[in-house]
Formats: structure tokens, C-alpha cells, sequence
């Protein structure tokens, strides 16, 4: 089958006479559709289903949903909450747009139009992305194509994927949002991340604060790591006299009045050798 770019949406696959409109499109029973077992979305949100059921009341199915045909149902491909509110009504028939696609295609519908409607969370469109690549080995460039979007964004939004999964569930139900999950990956430290994700949580931080707390965060770590590096004088000595007398690299760690001292040995022998020196028993 012919690949086309879907960067205009799903009138790229699906003339755009068929969509929106019921003219040409047939009725069938609801109970013949089975769920797309592709679809990205996981989250349905229920006030939104209900809402939209009132629509359909009102006014009917206007767009058919997009199914295949499997045997003797049909699998949806797009529609899954047209689908959910018609059977909240009882609706025994919807009207649908039959399309003879294969699997990758019914998956780049759904994830249209979940995109286009802006239904997905971004964790929910970060697993599809994922599973576009994994499955069907499509690059972030194409993904782009596909969705109108640049790659770029397409790299964020996978990258989320790495945030621990405390907070890939935050994000899920909504306490998080985009931006707060790609100021995070900022961090490295999961440990740091998850406080920083329950701190804008119980305080409601918007993004632009989470981002400034990030940044003072790493202009102090910053501060830390010049402040290390600063040899005192009196340190460096000891250092060499201590590497002199027992033959070996030692390094002096001084905070303010207290550190540590870090002895090297390369064998057993050499740390008998070291231990002796230090007790006085045995020279080097």
C-alpha cells in the first residue's frame, strides 16, 4: 500500500469526503465494533465522555467512527469515544467509514486524531511514539511527518519516558504537566526529581517556578563543584608528605574542620606494606 505523508491529518489517508459527513457512510450495530487494540489513549475521561453523550442526544452521531473490517466485526480504528458515548445511551447503531488498512496505519489514525484533538497525555503519546518505532522501526523524523510536528518535539516528548514512573503517573492523571515533566529531565538525580515533582504538586508551582528553582539548584551545585577544586595550600603540602612517606597517591579532603584521607594500595601486599608504614612497624 502506498505511503503518504499524514502531516494534514487524517484527510491524508482518509479522503476527505468520507470524514464528517454520514453520506456514505453505513450503520452498524455497536455491538459488532471491538475497541482498537492500538489505540494510544489509555485515559478516558469520564465528565468528557458524559458531556459529549448529551451532544450525541441532541444531535445524533455526526462524524462516523473508522473501523475494519476483522471477520464478522469491525475493529475500530478512530471514534473511540463517539463509540463510548453512543453506548452510554444505548444506542444500538453508529455510523461508520470502513477502511481496508493494516495495523501501522490503524495505529497512525488513532494517534492523529487523539493528537489533533489533543486527548492524549503526553505520556500516552510518548508510548505510541515508542511503539511506532519499536514495532515498525518508523524514525522521529517520520513520526514528525505523520503528526505535522517537528522532530524536536518528538524527542521531548520520548524523553519523558526516562522520568521515574512516580511521575510519569502524575503527569498521566494530569497533577503535572508537559512542561513540568521536560524541566525535570533537567535533573539527573531521580531522588531530587521525584521531590521536586510532589513540591509542585502540594504547592501548585507553575512551570516558570519549578524552572527557577531548578536553576538555583544547579547555579549552587555549580558553586560546590569551583569550591572543591580550590587547592588549600596547606592541604596540597600534607598531601605530598603523606604520598613521600608512604610511597603511594594519597589525597587530603578538607571541609572547613573536619574531611578524609584517601589512601591508594594496588594489592594486599602493598596494603600490608601501607599499614605497617602507618604503625610504625615496618619501613617503606
Amino acid at each position: 500500500m502506498e505511503r503518504r505523508s499524514l502531516g494534514k491529518g487524517i484527510n491524508a489517508l482518509i479522503p476527505e469526503a468520507q470524514i464528517g459527513h454520514k453520506s456514505g457512510a453505513l450503520n452498524v450495530q455497536t455491538g459488532q465494533i471491538k475497541p482498537n487494540p492500538f489505540q494510544p489513549r489509555v485515559e478516558f475521561d469520564q465528565e468528557s465522555i458524559e458531556e459529549l453523550a448529551q451532544s450525541v442526544k441532541e444531535k445524533g452521531v455526526i462524524q462516523p467512527l473508522i473501523v475494519r473490517q476483522k471477520g464478522d466485526y469491525y475493529e475500530l480504528i478512530a471514534g473511540e469515544r463517539r463509540l463510548r458515548a453512543a453506548q452510554r445511551l444505548g444506542l444500538t447503531e453508529v455510523p461508520v467509514v470502513i477502511k481496508d488498512v493494516g495495523d501501522q496505519d490503524s495505529l497512525e489514525i488513532a494517534l492523529i486524531e487523539n493528537v489533533q484533538r489533543e486527548d492524549l497525555n503526553a505520556i500516552e503519546e510518548a508510548h505510541a511514539y515508542k511503539f511506532l518505532i519499536e514495532k515498525y522501526q518508523l524514525t522521529q523524523e517520520r513520526i514528525g511527518e505523520i503528526l505535522g510536528k517537528a522532530r524536536v518535539s518528538i524527542t521531548n516528548t520520548l524523553r519523558l519516558l526516562s522520568l521515574p514512573m512516580e511521575i510519569q503517573n502524575e503527569m498521566k492523571s494530569g497533577r503535572l504537566m508537559f512542561a513540568h515533566g521536560r524541566a525535570l529531565l533537567e535533573l539527573t538525580d531521580e531522588n531530587q526529581q521525584r521531590r521536586l515533582a510532589q513540591e509542585v504538586i502540594s504547592k501548585s508551582l507553575s512551570v516558570r517556578e519549578l524552572e527557577n528553582i531548578i536553576k538555583r539548584q544547579r547555579t549552587r551545585i555549580k558553586r560546590n563543584r569551583v569550591a572543591a577544586f580550590v587547592v588549600d595550600p596547606y592541604v596540597a603540602v600534607m598531601e605530598e608528605e603523606l604520598q613521600h612517606a608512604l610511597a603511594t597517591k594519597v589525597r587530603v579532603v578538607k571541609r572547613k574542620k573536619r574531611g578524609h584521607i584517601q589512601i591508594e594500595f594496588y594489592s594486599q601486599e602493598d596494603l600490608e606494606r601501607i599499614a605497617g608504614v602507618i604503625k610504625g612497624g615496618q619501613k617503606t
